[in-house]
């Protein structure tokens, strides 16, 4: 395998980032005991659901998920007198998907569900998150949203729903979004009314995705998820910690399929799939990366060196060079710098007279 086939490849994945992103996957948990009600189904639009094997209200969710034009979404199935959802997500930990949601969820489900998403992001680098309504998790996976007593007209009549319920339309929302805008301002046309929280602003602070109303329209107060114990203000941003999962997924999927066990682990192939890699974040820049940073990738000197340590070689009398083209075995260690960009969503203006 050359260079071309793999620049090509990262080309493909650049160019499609923002198509993609625009088509995301929702997975959802429903609770239903009706008769013929299938475990597990994919379903690529509302056209497909077979609404006759599930309960009134579950066609409603998926009709909230859907309107927010994800490219599909996946649907596990529990008893209505269930509130284990281990089986569930057990089963859902073997497919790719963006967004969880679980209208059903309780006070004593939710921490479950969120510690689940946190452990298949941190232990097994899934880029897995989930819609949760009132729930701090302090994670980049999670959004908190917080909003109630909401009544939208989405199936046809105007429903009441909780914010529980409404995480469903929520997640359709954000799987659907195109990584070239943020959801800050996002207008919701469906609501006639909700609990419009009178201190947003602290709210937000507190990690808190919530509906405001501008005497017009109603809306989406700041595209935030959960996180509020850092101090970098970009990993508290949806849009950012989506680019992030994106481009993280891309390398990892096209290292896997076009590199594991396919390409000899020397230096110049190394430096190939650097320069593919390089590719990739140049191509990117703009809607996902910010084209003023030297977004960059490169062998990683330090993780050679402590490599060969460990192999019990000298690396005292060795040059940098050389150490950067020895043999690593099967391990290719790389490091790379980029800088994702947001949207604009403040704007301060001095007017003078």
């Amino acid at each position: 395998m050359n260079l071309p086939q793999i620049l090509i490849e990262f080309k493909s994945k650049a160019q499609s980032i923002i198509q993609r992103s625009e088509r995301g996957v929702v997975a959802v948990i429903l609770k239903d005991n009706t008769a013929g009600a299938i475990p597990f189904s994919i379903y690529k639009s509302l056209s497909d659901v077979e609404f006759e094997k599930m309960s009134e209200k579950n066609y409603r969710y998926l009709k909230l998920i859907f309107d927010g034009a994800p490219y599909k979404v996946m649907v596990a199935v529990i008893p209505e007198e269930d509130n284990n959802y281990s089986k569930a997500l057990k089963v859902l930990e073997n497919y790719k998907w963006n967004y969880l949601v679980v209208p059903s969820a309780n006070e004593e489900s939710t921490p479950v569900i969120s510690s689940w998403i946190k452990e298949q992001r941190t232990n097994n680098k899934k880029t897995f998150k989930a819609v949760l309504a009132n729930h701090a998790a302090d994670c980049e996976g999670i959004i908190n949203f917080t909003t109630g007593n909401i009544v939208s007209t989405i199936t046809g009549n105007e429903v009441k729903l909780t914010a529980a319920e409404y995480c469903a339309r929520i997640a359709g929302i954000v799987a659907g979004l195109s990584l070239s805008r943020s959801l800050t301002y996002y207008v919701l046309t469906d609501i006639i009314s909700a609990d419009i929280p009178s201190n947003p602003e602290e709210l937000v602070n507190k990690g808190e995705l919530v509906i405001l109303f501008d005497g017009e329209k109603y809306k989406i107060a700041r595209g935030i998820n959960s996180y509020t114990s850092g101090n970098n203000e970009d990993l508290k941003k949806i849009k950012v910690i989506e680019s992030k999962d994106t481009v993280y997924q891309d390398i990892k999927t096209t290292f896997e399929e076009k590199y594991v066990g396919k390409v000899i682990n020397d230096y110049d192939n190394k430096q190939n799939l650097v320069a593919a890699i390089v590719t990739y974040f140049k191509s990117m820049e703009g809607d996902v990366l910010d084209r003023t940073y030297n977004n960059s990738c490169a062998i990683s000197l330090e993780d050679q060196r402590s490599y060969l340590l460990s192999q019990g070689e000298d690396t005292e009398a060795m040059s940098d060079i050389e150490i950067l083209q020895a043999n690593t075995g099967s391990l290719v260690f790389l490091t790379a710098a980029i800088k994702f960009v947001d949207a604009m969503e403040d704007l301060k203006m001095e007017i003078n007279m």
